[in-house]
């Protein structure tokens, strides 16, 4: 897997990259929210960048294939590897926000999504009235 500086745009960026993916199903739709809500702005990150961290998020898992191809998108021991790229309580906020906002984005949040978005929250201590509370608007 490769690694990011910790803290850093690419490291927030491959989170979000992650949830995206995690159930098996890139919608245009949260892919179009990376423009209408900011993100790129919000996380410090070019466009170009972070599909440069997209690009690199899939041959990472397509490296991590089984001799048949299969792909795990959900591995407990990656997304806690992850996770732990980014310990800044503030930078960890920001990202529990802009993850919730992509993932309603299709107006449906998959079990997939729901589980490691619910894993982000306790990994980091963070409950959806943190989020409401730094962000209401």
């Amino acid at each position: 897997m490769k690694r990011y500086a910790q803290n850093s745009p690419e490291a927030m960026a491959r989170l979000l990259v992650m949830l995206m993916m995690s159930d098996g199903n890139m919608d245009v739709r949260e892919i179009d929210s990376l423009e209408t809500l900011h993100i790129y702005e919000a996380l410090g990150i070019s466009r170009t960048r972070f599909i440069e961290v997209l690009h690199a998020y899939c041959n990472d898992l397509s490296d991590e294939a089984d001799d048949e191809g299969r792909i795990q998108l959900i591995d407990r021991s990656r997304i806690d590897l992850l996770l732990d790229d980014v310990t800044d309580p503030h930078k960890q906020l920001l990202v529990a926000t802009l993850a919730l906002d992509m993932a309603k984005a299709d107006k449906s949040i998959s079990e997939a999504e729901l589980a490691i978005y619910s894993h982000l929250l306790e990994r980091w201590h963070l409950t959806l009235a943190d989020i409401e509370e730094a962000y209401a608007r």
